[in-house]
């Protein structure tokens, strides 16, 4: 084979290779670049601009859902020219599909389209003491034991790992890890049987405990079964339903989302703020008070896009302000907004700007990127600090989202979540 040849078959291979990584990398764009979701006010038409090369068109498989960019194609269908924009009217309430295909032949993508009544939501802005109950003793690791003998042990080592739900020993049922510590020193060193929830899933592992030093007997494992912590609340609905942080409850060891039985709001008092600096976020410090007279609200739901529940009479006393109309994800722009907190001990609007917004973002909490500009909260906090996350942000008169994290090497700026993206959990 000369030289020429093995030249222009390495050139071949570079062109197909190169081929189908740009029809790879072309689909899997096309396939992001709309949310597989929207929402649209009924009676409304509302405008979306979605960045998609030639040759796109958008099918309604209902006549509830209009659509069109004044392309003289067929009723019900739109064809997609770049980044123009696409309207959108919602005839009636109710969940359509629209279907996004490729050169009118290939099927992308279907989108479900959920047409709602206007949406009002009072944004709250208020700290509180938030508790969580565990589903279940949640294991955070396995540690060693000195015995009787002096000899160092560790019993659970390779049967329990971080993160798993213990929720039964021998076949009782567990409400707290007291009741686990009991159960297991009660066996006497007699193998336990123990019911675990991981990753979703339950299994039966055994474990054989191991007398301590102390004259009782241990399984070697570090348990947890609550955890609690200082957030704010975003929003609460016509109907006395809340939702606060914007993203879930981690645990602090595990860094894993805290599968909660339940919980509760309790009311809190900030004591100090340490502001944020390059490197290091800020954090509101507090006292929550628990109990009867003092508690806000029960908490039923923990995700990734926020915990979520209902408040009782004594949180909606505290509430000043007025229900506002809820902005869907097109409604959000680059430009001036405004983040509710009461982080100085009065509830205030502070000026912010969103810098990008991300209609297709993967992450659903990380919709938007926003940066503190306003000097009074710059003043008192250096930007955003931990306890902040779930102030809602305002644009144009809408409730739109909420503040979810800040950023490690410029405590200004942070990501807000969509409001759809938590009211739609």
């Amino acid at each position: 084979m000369t030289r020429k040849e093995k030249l222009r078959r390495i050139l071949t291979w570079v062109f197909w290779i190169s081929l189908v990584f740009t029809a790879g990398f072309t689909w899997i764009y096309v396939k992001y670049a709309v949310p597989d979701q929207l929402n649209l006010v009924a009676e409304e038409e509302e405008i979306f601009h979605f960045s998609l090369p030639p040759g796109f068109t958008f099918e309604s498989e209902s006549e509830e859902v209009i659509l069109g960019n004044g392309s003289n194609i067929p009723e019900g269908q739109v064809r997609i020219q770049n980044s123009e924009a696409i309207s959108m009217y919602g005839a009636n309430e109710g969940t359509y599909q629209i279907g996004m295909k490729f050169l009118g032949i290939f099927r992308m993508k279907d989108i479900q389209v959920d047409v709602v009544d206007d949406m009002y939501a009072i944004p709250c802005g208020l700290p509180v003491g938030i508790y969580l109950k565990s589903d279940g003793v949640m294991v955070i690791g396995t540690g060693q034991i000195t015995n009787e003998a002096g000899n160092v042990v560790e019993p659970a080592y390779g049967v329990l790992k971080s993160g798993d739900y213990i929720e039964e020993i021998n076949g009782e049922t567990l409400d707290n890890k007291d009741e686990l510590i009991q159960a297991v020193n009660a066996s006497n060193g007699r193998t336990v049987s123990l019911l675990v929830r991981r990753d979703g899933e339950t299994m039966d592992v055994k474990v054989t405990p191991a007398l301590a030093e102390d004259g009782t007997y241990k399984l070697g494992a570090w348990v947890r079964d609550d955890t609690q912590g200082i957030g704010t609340v975003t929003y609460v609905d016509m109907n006395g339903s809340f939702g606060a942080l914007g993203h879930g409850i981690s645990d602090s060891d595990t860094g894993m989302l805290v599968n909660a039985e339940g919980g509760e709001l309790y009311e809190t008092q900030i004591m100090g703020i340490e502001k944020g600096s390059s490197g290091k976020p800020g954090v509101m410090s507090g006292v929550i008070y628990y109990g009867k007279g003092t508690k806000l609200g029960e908490v039923t739901e923990n995700t990734e896009v926020g915990i979520f529940g209902t408040v009782n009479d004594k949180f909606l006393e505290t509430m000043e302000t007025q229900a506002i109309p809820v902005g869907f994800r097109q409604d959000v722009h680059p430009g001036i907004a405004y983040i509710r907190s009461d982080v100085s001990g009065e509830l205030k609007d502070y000026e912010i700007q969103i810098e990008k917004v991300d209609y297709t973002s993967l992450q659903k909490n990380k919709g938007m990127v926003i940066q503190v500009t306003d000097k009074e909260l710059l003043d008192l906090t250096g930007g955003i600090v931990q306890g902040m996350s779930g102030s809602p942000i305002i644009q144009d008169g809408k409730l739109i989202g909420a503040v979810t994290h800040v950023f490690i090497q410029d405590s200004t700026k942070g990501y807000g979540i969509f409001i759809e993206n938590m009211l739609s959990h």
